[in-house]
């Protein structure tokens, strides 16, 4: 599906954001939500469509669409900023749609370097049992992870700070 969307599209633009960013924007003071605001934002400003479909991450739908506003360099015509768009929209299906493939190609990537750890996703068993076994033996977290991810965070809690009793022995 991805394949096709890319081709028959007018246009399209993707932004990876690496995790030293992601880890970067608590230094930044911002969000998650904020970064991805940027992220669109500059997006949006490179394409310049006159009509702009969102998926609001702020609970306040015109609230999101508001701030995105402000930090185009442009007016359109419209922007739509509404939570679950990709249910509503086949715009911004297709936009997940590519973004999803995208990421997938970019794990199957970083399989092939570091090892199998799943689908990288915190639900995952696999990823999880891998991250764990990373931390223990390399006593950091891999480079391709967020340091700021709660459950990396939550691994070095565990396996690197708390102390045991056979520790004292």
């Amino acid at each position: 599906m991805a394949k096709l969307i890319v081709e028959r599209c007018e246009s399209f633009k993707i932004i990876v954001v690496p995790p030293e960013e992601i880890d970067q924007r608590e230094e930044n003071k911002i969000t998650l939500n904020e970064l991805e605001e940027l992220k669109m934002a500059e997006i949006i400003r490179e394409l310049k469509p006159s009509v702009i479909y969102v998926d609001a991450v702020d609970v306040i739908e015109n609230r999101f669409r508001d701030s995105i506003l402000k930090r185009l360099d442009y007016k359109p015509d419209e922007l739509i900023s509404k939570h679950k768009a990709d249910d509503l929209f086949p715009i911004v299906s297709a936009a997940s749609i590519v973004a999803k493939d995208k990421r997938d190609t970019l794990i199957e990537e970083l399989k092939e370097k570091f090892g199998d750890f799943g689908s990288g996703y915190p639900s995952d068993r696999r990823t999880i049992d891998f991250l764990r076994i990373w931390i223990k033996e390399k006593k950091k977290s891999p480079p391709f992870a967020r340091k700021s991810w709660a459950t990396i965070r939550k691994i070095i809690a565990e396996d690197l700070h708390n102390k045991k009793i056979t520790d004292f022995f």
